[in-house]
């Protein structure tokens, strides 16, 4: 017979292409000066240039972290310099997953407001997923349970308030992708204010997440899925940027073909999911969101904790809330789903609920 081919190492340097996206200082300056339009500042132009030539010194040089001390020995590179900000939202997850694992304590439900109307800005109206929420709320502050209330509408509607876009690190290596996030805050890019930070441990110390959500356009809500794309670190994500450098592509490639545990950073959370629309979509956004916190290793509290319903069908926007007032069956099923999910946890933080096949190994992690 002949001899086989010798196997060949694959190549994982990291490829390159795209125009670059440098501004030059003219046109840097110019957008960083656009955001103070408001005439309060037309007595500061010499302060505010100022500022511009200290805000350009920081991009040119790309200080993403300006501020950083050495990991130390519980990294895999003790002297690699790492950014307080990442090791401050590091130390809060920490605390958040000793909050979750207390076994006497309370539980713990994260109650997430996928919508982003809110009467706050331009819609002059609040969401009727709100309105869920409250349902929901209800329910599970009669059991006792901590509750804690995600409310995404803030995006639009709070100063400084971000989720930015996932850089999608996860695709060039999953070793590239630290847990938590640690591609913001970008300082020298303006990248700051970023929401997730404060929102991971939410998700980590949570025993149950139940979200409620509208369809737009098919889809969910922008800064829904803005939060969802972010998460992603949460399901493989490499706790230990230092084992990268950073974000060292090759490094992180070289790293996952050594072998990559896939760390489920969330696993076993158990989840309700609400979706409601008025002419078209409920069911795959339903289904599309309850399949990825499953692929998360998340589990589904039960039948009735998944819901997909249409409030209004194919009637004027303008009396929608008329419509949810009037359908006393939705609001029920929006508490049957809180309920379901507050069964759930309990059943399962005392060791009584069983969902078979946790315990086998995935012959792919990917």
């Amino acid at each position: 017979m002949p001899d086989e081919p010798a196997a060949t190492e694959p190549d994982l340097e990291p490829r390159k292409g795209s125009p670059s996206p440098r501004l030059d200082e003219r046109e840097f300056k110019e957008r960083f000066l656009s955001q103070f339009k408001d005439q309060v500042y037309e007595t500061l132009e010499d302060e505010l240039g100022k500022v511009a030539a200290a805000a350009w010194d920081a991009y040119a040089h790309s200080r993403k972290s300006p501020i950083t001390r050495k990991a130390g020995p519980e990294f895999a590179d003790p002297d690699y310099d790492l950014g307080v900000d990442w090791l401050a939202a590091r130390d809060q997850i920490r605390a958040a997953q000793a909050r979750f694992e207390e076994k006497n304590a309370p539980s713990r439900v994260l109650l997430i407001n996928g919508s982003s109307r809110s009467e706050h800005s331009c819609p002059g109206e609040l969401s009727k997923s709100f309105r869920m929420v409250e349902i929901a709320k209800e329910v599970f502050a009669a059991a006792g349970v901590i509750v804690t209330v995600l409310d995404l509408s803030r995006i639009a509607s709070e100063y400084g308030r971000q989720i930015h876009p996932c850089k999608a690190c996860f695709s060039t290596s999953a070793a590239l992708c630290h847990w938590p996030c640690s591609c913001y805050p970008n300082y020298s890019l303006g990248q700051i204010h970023d929401w997730m930070n404060d929102i991971y441990p939410m998700w980590v110390e949570a025993h149950g997440i139940m979200i409620v959500s509208p369809v737009n356009w098919y889809q969910t809500p922008s800064p829904l899925k803005l939060m969802i794309d972010r998460l992603v670190c949460a399901d493989g994500g490499n706790p230990d940027p230092t084992s990268t450098h950073g974000k060292h592509a090759k490094e992180a490639k070289e790293l996952e073909m050594r072998g990559w545990g896939y760390p489920r950073h969330l696993s076993g959370r158990l989840f309700s999911v609400v979706v409601h629309g008025d002419t078209e979509g409920v069911e795959n956004v339903r289904r599309s969101v309850s399949n990825w916190l499953t692929s998360m290793d998340l589990i589904p509290a039960g039948a009735s904790a998944e819901v997909e319903r249409y409030i209004g069908y194919w009637e004027p926007y303008a009396t929608s809330h008329n419509a949810f007032e009037r359908d006393k069956a939705f609001q029920e099923e929006v508490r049957n789903a809180a309920r379901t999910l507050l069964e759930g946890i309990t059943l399962r933080r005392d060791g009584k609920m069983v969902a078979a096949g946790r315990r086998l190994k995935q012959p792919r992690e990917k």
